[in-house]
């Protein structure tokens, strides 16, 4: 395991087997490798990065001081062909590695919901967080309940996609592109993006569906139990951890 100081080895790792088909802002990231053979291939990446809001962290982990001491595990991602101890035994890595850089909070999201294509296709079985359970993380409940958009392909558009077209903010040509690709018209110079972006969605199909929240995970970082149970939680702990997945969703 190591650091992967270019973006780019990791994120195309991330698009091609990641089922969000998205890549988040980064901090650190790192890559898992498969040394067998005569060449070095990656077969992992765990990304560790900046949420769009501080409160992502700050509520679970009121105490640590947002991106330096606490971050997001935003993409956790192996290739089902590796071991079966593979997931826990890079997680505990990419921790140590994070502890001796100064953080001692990590929070982490399962997305439970099930998702299909338009035609039917699951693409997405949901996750309960069963390898977040198995390291040991305190499971301090579920995040926000909200109405999510379904594109065609089974993937999410996000809220914050959305917004950079509505005002035009970094990023915007990119989201756009992502609506183009599945068929809507190009936006045309001086036309309204809001106006634009509600007759995209429209014209790919885009479904809502209700999404009662992902699954919250938290660590604690530490070098003994004791460092690690110090450190002020500012949500319940509860238990049992979830099992299984959401049924699938209803259009809301």
């Amino acid at each position: 395991m190591d650091a992967i100081p270019n973006e780019e080895p990791a994120k195309g790792f991330v698009l091609t087997h990641h089922y969000s088909r998205s890549y988040p802002a980064v901090k650190v990231q790192f890559g898992l490798y498969d040394v067998s053979a005569s060449s070095r291939r990656l077969c992992g990446v765990a990304v560790f990065g900046v949420p769009v809001s501080t409160a992502v962290l700050t509520k679970p982990l009121p105490h640590l001081r947002p991106y330096t001491e606490s971050l997001v595990c935003a993409r956790f991602v192996l290739l089902d062909e590796c071991p079966g101890n593979s997931e826990s035994w890079f997680l505990a890595r990419c921790f140590d590695a994070l502890l001796a850089d100064g953080v001692r909070g990590v929070v982490s999201f399962a997305d439970p919901v099930p998702r299909r294509t338009a035609s039917g296709v699951l693409v997405m079985p949901g996750h309960a967080g069963t390898i977040y359970a198995a390291t040991n993380a305190v499971y301090a409940g579920r995040a926000t309940a909200r109405t999510v958009k379904l594109l065609p392909d089974g993937t999410v558009f996000h809220d914050r996609a959305a917004q950079k077209i509505r005002r035009q903010e970094q990023g915007h040509e990119y989201a756009a592109a992502q609506l183009v690709a599945l068929g809507a018209p190009p936006p045309r110079p001086g036309c309204d993006p809001a106006v634009w972006l509600r007759d995209a969605l429209v014209a790919v199909g885009a479904r809502n569906i209700r999404h009662r929240g992902a699954h919250r995970f938290v660590f604690r970082l530490g070098r003994t139990r004791k460092e690690r149970e110090e450190i002020e939680l500012g949500l319940t702990a509860l238990r049992p951890y979830p099992k299984q997945p959401d049924p699938e969703p209803a259009p809301a």
